[in-house]
Order: structure tokens, then C-alpha cells, then sequence
């Protein structure tokens, strides 16, 4: 579920991350980052299989992200606290595509209809 994230130092089966949440809405989503270039190898080998079963949210492996870990990755941590995020919560959006700036990232059929048939689609 966290490939990125480094495996839990004295509790097997737990991974060294947390979510913040505001009013039932995710804000923040941090995580002690792997650097170890085998473990993190075998987590997206994983991810590639759940992907090819069907897991839509499973990611593809990340051969060169592997290499650069083998030079050595010191630690860190990541840290995903996103305006789009702060945004939600403020505008009481349930749906991240509500809050969206770019244009380009909103879904095709909220496009006004005067806009459509100026540019032909209608």
C-alpha cells in the first residue's frame, strides 16, 4: 500500500508513514522514505504484478529510481501537504477534480455548452 514508504523499525508488518486528517478529509500524507534499493526492487516488482492482476492504483517498477538508490539515498522523509488538499477542506469539496486550477486536469464533460459549440463539438 506504501511503496515508497521504509519498513516500521520494531513493529513487523508496518511501514514508518502517517496520514493527517481534518474533519474526516485527508490533508497530509507523510512517510519515513526507503532507501534500501533490494527492499524497494521487490515492493514495486510486487506493485507490477498487482497491477497486471487488475490494481488500477498499483504503479509500474522504477528501474532507474532503484539505480539511484544503489549510489546511495541518505535518509528522508516525505512530506505531501498540497494547496489542492487545503483547498477542499476550506471549499467542503468532497471530490479533489472540484478544486483543480488547471483546466487541462478537469474532467471533459463540465464544459460549458457555449464553449463546445464554439469549438465545434456540438
Amino acid at each position: 500500500m506504501s511503496p515508497l514508504a521504509k519498513y516500521h523499525r520494531s513493529e513487523k508488518g508496518l511501514t514508518e508513514r502517517f496520514e493527517l486528517f481534518v474533519s474526516k478529509k485527508e490533508i497530509c500524507n507523510a512517510y519515513t522514505e526507503l532507501n534500501d534499493p533490494f527492499v524497494q526492487r521487490e515492493r514495486f516488482a510486487q506493485q507490477a504484478k498487482d497491477k497486471a492482476a487488475g490494481d488500477d492504483e498499483a504503479q509500474m517498477a522504477d528501474e532507474n529510481f532503484c539505480t539511484a538508490l544503489e549510489y546511495g539515498l541518505p535518509p528522508t522523509g516525505g512530506w505531501g501537504l498540497g494547496i489542492d488538499r487545503v483547498a477542499m477542506f476550506l471549499t467542503n469539496s468532497n471530490n479533489i477534480k472540484e478544486v483543480l486550477f488547471f483546466p487541462a486536469m478537469k474532467p471533459e464533460d463540465n464544459k460549458p455548452k457555449e464553449h463546445a459549440q464554439e469549438n465545434g463539438q456540438l
